[in-house]
């Protein structure tokens, strides 16, 4: 689990420092993306509101795409609209991030309770095809617990460079304390101490100001007046993780695939391996080229195209049903 948002301090300024609040140039595929239209609602779980943006129609199978830690349902913002001809598309924010309510302690059980909430807000449950989740690093985590424990209401699951490290393989893969409490004078300034967790390189300087901008809200309160970032900085410190995800693997009850960024730190060949030995069969397993850890953010496109390929293998039974990549 790697954190997905985290702030410079200002001798470490972040890419999108050289923008001075600029929008970086982006490429036109993306711009019309952005464009698309989409519903913005909320639904109540224990107590918060969790907040969904949807594509399209009940009346098309679900796809519930989830962001990963620190991070909120605009990730998709630019991979959902390629989605929406053929399914019911929506993606969430977990309780403590983005838009979503935060709560005065979490665990990973109400998280999956979040993504079967939404679920059943839009109708995934009414339509004869049942849904597919597809989740990001720490949002994988969360879909491996709901595969395990819902399973049997969703066609299948796609885990997106979320590792279960063999035992040997000894790293911490739980999230980082955030440093959110600090606000910022002025958006620019805000901007400037964007960055991605783990530390990575990332060209498409276009998407992580789009999503920065999403990241961060306006607030005048004790702490000051200026802008500061959505996400709760004490959730990991009132966090309660459950089982293990390498037992919860195991008890997958749906379909799974699992996908990589190919340049990927976190997911090198002996954790693909340990995943599969897990799992106990063959699962597709998907490496995404000149990709790390962000894979949504560093390939987008061949992340699409990736996806595509692979609910159209799931949905072989409808024969009449092409989807383009």
């Amino acid at each position: 689990m790697s954190d997905e948002i985290e702030k410079h301090t200002p001798a470490e300024p972040g890419p999108l420092s050289q923008y001075m609040g600029d929008i970086p140039p982006s490429p036109e595929w993306f711009t019309r993306a952005i464009a698309t239209g989409y519903d913005t609602r909320f639904v109540r779980v224990n107590g918060a509101r969790i907040h969904y943006q949807s594509w399209s129609s009940p009346k098309k199978p679900g796809l519930l795409l989830v962001h990963g830690n620190g991070a909120h349902a605009h990730w998709y913002d630019f991979i959902a609209p390629y989605f929406a001809q053929h399914y019911n598309v929506v993606a969430m924010t977990f309780s403590g991030m983005g838009e979503s309510d935060w709560r005065d302690t979490y665990d990973m059980e109400t998280f999956a309770e979040e993504q079967i909430a939404v679920c059943e807000a839009t109708g995934m449950f009414d339509h004869e095809i049942k849904p597919t989740i597809v989740a990001h690093s720490f949002g994988g985590f969360v879909t491996i617990l709901t595969g395990a424990k819902y399973g049997d209401r969703l066609t299948g699951t796609v885990i997106v460079d979320s590792p279960v490290n063999p035992p040997e393989r000894d790293i911490s893969t739980r999230p980082r304390q955030a440093r959110g409490n600090r606000v910022y004078p002025d958006l620019n300034t805000a901007l400037g101490r964007f960055r991605l967790a783990p530390v990575q390189p990332c060209d498409n300087h276009y998407i992580m100001d789009y999503i920065a901008r999403w990241s961060l809200k306006q607030v005048d309160n004790e702490r000051g007046k200026g802008w500061a970032w959505r996400f709760d900085p004490d959730i990991w410190q009132r966090f309660e993780f459950g089982k293990p995800a390498s037992t919860l693997l195991k008890e997958t009850a749906c379909r799974i695939a699992l996908f990589r960024g190919e340049e990927s730190e976190l997911m090198p060949d002996e954790v693909k391996d340990y995943m599969e030995q897990i799992l106990d069969r063959k699962v597709p397993f998907v490496s995404i080229p000149h990709a790390r850890h962000h894979v949504l953010l560093d390939q987008p496109l061949a992340f699409i195209a990736a996806l595509r390929a692979l609910l159209a293998d799931w949905d072989h039974s409808e024969p009449n049903r092409t989807i383009g990549i």
